[in-house]
């Protein structure tokens, strides 16, 4: 982690999370462990969910737990008792390449895992945090949830479909005290980032690795959604590049 990195893991821990059970599905790499480390330095108790066993050490109020989101039985059992905070981070960018080349089978994996698997564990969020009197929902959603981009039908639908479960949680259960959020976190230095620029298709494949954000700015956010400063934002898709968001989280602008 650099400078930088270290940073915005500072601020997480300005906010207090202490007390509160978070999960984070997809949580051993990428925005995903850097919302987890983030959630766990502010205090949170945090389950990370992993396909794997993770090789890379945990940290203190962390803990990982494989469970593929796919599997419905097994995140069931997961969620059985209420996390206070769920961050819906799991998803695939795959199959990338134009309509009329693509395996109907894995667009509708992408499908799949990014829109149907997402829906599965927000419901089992709304259901356990009825139960217990509200929490908060982070849905990981993406530019490409609003606009086209060449190659990405099954990733740009799948997302868009997401940004309307956010805003459709947001009108059945505001009330109840369910606080959800869309969250764009802009082009981020992942793995995901790294099938994008092989793929070379559309201008995201062209961005130079330099150019990428590091995964702990869009997690420091994610922690600051968890907290009341994000009230005005509520049922919203919040982009981390939007100048009032990145004053509202402690995040420099950008340039």
């Amino acid at each position: 982690m650099g400078q930088m990195g270290q940073g915005i893991m500072d601020q997480a821990a300005n906010i207090d999370l202490t007390g509160r059970r978070a999960l984070v599905t997809g949580g051993n790499r990428g925005i995903g462990r850097a919302a987890a480390l983030a959630l766990a330095a502010a205090g949170a108790e945090v389950t990370a969910t992993v396909r794997r066993p993770d090789p890379v050490p945990g940290a203190p109020r962390l803990r990982h737990v494989v469970a593929d989101v796919t599997d419905r039985a097994a995140m069931a059992a997961l969620m059985r008792d209420p996390f206070d905070i769920v961050v819906n981070n799991a998803g695939i960018v795959t199959p990338i390449g134009r309509i009329d080349r693509l395996d109907i089978a894995e667009w509708a994996e992408c499908i799949a895992v990014d829109l149907v698997a997402a829906f599965h564990v927000v419901q089992l969020a709304v259901q356990g945090q009825t139960r217990s009197g509200g929490g908060t929902i982070v849905n990981l959603s993406s530019g490409a949830a609003h606009r086209p981009l060449e190659g990405w039908s099954a990733y740009c639908a799948a997302k868009a479909g997401l940004a309307m479960v956010t805003r459709s949680v947001h009108e059945e259960f505001g009330a109840a005290g369910i606080r959800v959020f869309g969250f764009k976190p802009g082009v981020v230095d992942t793995e995901m980032q790294g099938t994008i620029r092989a793929s070379g298709i559309n201008p995201v494949s062209q961005l130079p690795r330099a150019t990428l954000a590091p995964a702990e700015e869009p997690a420091q956010a994610i922690v600051w959604l968890c907290s009341q400063g994000a009230d005005p934002w509520l049922g919203q898709e919040v982009d981390v590049r939007d100048a009032a968001v990145r004053l509202a989280c402690g995040l420099p602008a950008v340039g």
